[in-house]
Formats: structure tokens, C-alpha cells, sequence
């Protein structure tokens, strides 16, 4: 079964930055949008960004302006950049994969591909 891999959470400060790697089979990274999602205890899950094979991204509301995403085509994987963390932005994060940035939707449902997700706490 296919897996992307996360890697980079961890317990940090409020208005700390953290990075956090997906690593995805090169099969699945050069045709597909890649993106990552969240999840906080008795919340729902949230996307919280996206990128294309050609670099067109979008970021769920609450992290915009404070989260970036990137490529690395040469690595195959993807970086999620998180400034300024704030302790809502408390999550298991999940990096997914999805034909069309559009599939990256709200609920989730036509994602193809999941990491396992990797712990970020933001501690006050």
C-alpha cells in the first residue's frame, strides 16, 4: 500500500516555527497535488494547505499568511513551513496526496494516498 511519509513534528512555543517533511514515492509526487491536513482531538479534520505539480497552492483560512508550502522535485517531497504557531495549531498532521487541487476539499474524501501523521503541539 502506497504511504507518503511525515517527519518534523514536535512540541514547540507559541509563535515558534517548525517544518515538516513529506516524503512521497516518485510515482505518486510527479503526478499528483500533495497537500496536508489536521486533526485536533474532538475536532474535525481541516486542510491546511496544498500544492501542484506546478506550484499553484491553496491554505485553509486559519493558517494564511503564517504557513507555506514547497516542492523539492529533487527530493520528492514536500515542506510545510509553520510560522508563528499558535496553540490552536495543535494537530496530528496528515500529508495526502490527490489527482486535482480541488480534491483537496474539506472533508477529505478524494484524497488517494495518506501519511500515518506526525504530532505538532504548540505549547503556551
Amino acid at each position: 500500500q502506497v504511504q507518503l511519509v511525515e517527519s518534523g513534528g514536535g512540541l514547540v512555543q507559541v509563535g515558534e516555527s517548525l517544518r515538516l517533511s513529506c516524503a512521497v514515492p516518485g510515482s505518486i509526487f510527479s503526478t499528483n497535488t500533495i497537500g496536508y491536513y489536521r486533526q485536533a482531538p474532538g475536532k474535525q479534520r481541516e486542510l491546511v494547505a496544498g500544492i501542484t505539480t506546478g506550484g499553484d497552492t491553496k491554505f485553509g483560512d486559519s493558517v494564511k499568511g503564517r504557513f507555506s508550502i514547497s516542492r523539492d522535485n529533487a527530493r520528492n517531497t514536500v515542506y510545510l513551513q509553520m510560522n508563528s504557531l499558535k496553540p490552536e495549531d495543535t494537530a496530528v498532521y496528515y500529508c495526502a496526496g490527490a489527482r486535482f487541487l480541488t480534491d483537496l476539499s474539506r472533508s477529505g474524501n478524494l484524497v488517494d494516498y495518506w501519511g500515518l501523521g506526525t504530532q505538532v503541539t504548540v505549547s503556551s
